[in-house]
Formats: structure tokens, sequence, C-alpha cells
């Protein structure tokens, strides 16, 4: 199974589980409150968008990632297309670090 389909599964998962944030302000809040560990903004999302989500996570110090698409990202979490998720566990933010380093 390619890297990007076991990404998609694992934020199923996260979903599953609880411990994931999608979406404009659960994202900003969960990253300001110190409980996001990993973001994943989507290769297809405008510049704009992933600028002022890259500037967020650095600002506040969370690994930030560009891959999957907003309407994988969407269907990976039973949800319309999403532009942006984080992470709000540390270790399913680590399984996703080792997928996002290796993603073809």
């Amino acid at each position: 199974m390619p890297n990007k389909q076991k990404l998609a599964s694992l934020i199923g998962l996260a979903q599953k589980a609880g411990k994931i944030a999608s979406g404009d302000f659960a994202v900003e809040r969960a990253v300001k409150t110190g409980k996001a560990n990993l973001m994943i903004i989507a290769g297809d999302a405008s510049e704009n968008t992933k600028k002022g989500y890259r500037d967020l996570a650095n600002y506040y110090r969370v690994a930030c990632y560009e891959a999957l698409d907003k309407t994988t990202i969407g269907n990976s979490i039973g949800k319309p297309q999403r532009a942006v998720l984080v992470f709000l566990d540390a270790g399913f933010s680590l399984s996703a670090r080792k997928l996002l380093e290796t993603v073809d």
C-alpha cells in the first residue's frame, strides 16, 4: 500500500479515536491551546491558506507538513473537503510523521 493511502488510513483511525481537529476554527484553537502535535495542510489549498497555516504552526512551534489533497483529507475523516487538520495525540503524530517523511 503506498504511503499516501497509509497516511489517509492513519488519519481516519485518529479521527475515530477523537484525536484529530479539522477546519479553520478547531485547528486554530488546538494550536493556540498547545494541544496540536502535527499539522497537515492539503497540497491543493491556496497559497494564501498555506502561508497562514504555516505561519501559525511556526509561531506556536507545531510540526507542519504539506500532503494529500483537500478531498482525500476530507474523505479520510468522513467530512467535506478540508484544507488543514492537526493531530492531537503524540502517538498518532509520530506515526504520521514517519509516513510523511517517506510519502512518494
